[in-house]
């Protein structure tokens, strides 16, 4: 089967496709053991988690510097953010964040397998050391409120956030207004109309 991103503006090779294939082959091995994505989604792996994940860095367009991804679970979007790296921005760093030691080993084993330049902390968020990151995600982790304050731990000021959010982003936007300031831009999800991803800034208290 031919797989393809069908992304705007970011014209994949072959080579990242056969990264990715490898990817999805390492996850499928490692699944059963420990749970990396819900059984029913392995067979869409390709929408569901690929693309998911992908849009993220085709909407970040990063050049450079350090890309912190935060409770990376399966790889996504952070093993994904940097295979596109590997085509796309050399000279990006990516960080994964991951507490789980059987998931950040996984996470470890994909990135050597696939050549990444990728570094794992197998440490809860808030134990990490403070990552300055100019670019930070998180998918499927928490409410957004709570993902704000991961960002006043490592996002670096002048930094930005991408979160994606299902259905109920309003709300949890509206929820976490009541306690920070930040800028914020929705874009609309390329996998599930009723989804965004929320691109924030400036983040403080109020």
């Amino acid at each position: 089967m031919a797989h393809d991103l069908r992304l705007p503006g970011l014209d994949v090779s072959r080579e990242t496709i056969a990264r990715l294939e490898q990817y999805e082959a390492l996850l499928k091995k490692w699944n059963p053991a420990i749970n990396l994505v819900s059984a029913p989604t392995l067979a869409q792996v390709w929408d569901r988690h690929f693309l998911d994940s992908a849009q993220i860095f085709a909407i970040a367009r990063p050049k450079s510097g350090l890309w912190a991804d935060l409770g990376s679970g399966g790889g996504f979007p952070g093993l994904v953010l940097a295979v596109l790296a590997k085509e796309f921005a050399p000279d990006l760093k990516l960080t994964l964040v991951e507490s789980d030691h059987r998931k950040s080993a996984f996470l470890m084993t994909v990135a050597r397998e696939l050549g990444l330049s990728v570094q794992v902390i197998a440490k809860r968020i808030e134990a990490a050391p403070a990552l300055a990151a100019e670019y930070l995600s998180a998918r499927a982790l928490a409410s957004l409120e709570a993902l704000l304050g991961f960002c006043e731990l490592h996002l670096a000021p002048g930094g930005t956030a991408y979160f994606p959010k299902g259905a109920q982003w309003k709300e949890e936007l509206s929820a976490a207004q009541k306690i920070w300031s930040f800028d914020c831009k929705a874009h609309p999800s390329v996998t599930d109309s009723e989804a965004a991803i929320l691109e924030i800034t400036g983040v403080r208290r109020v």
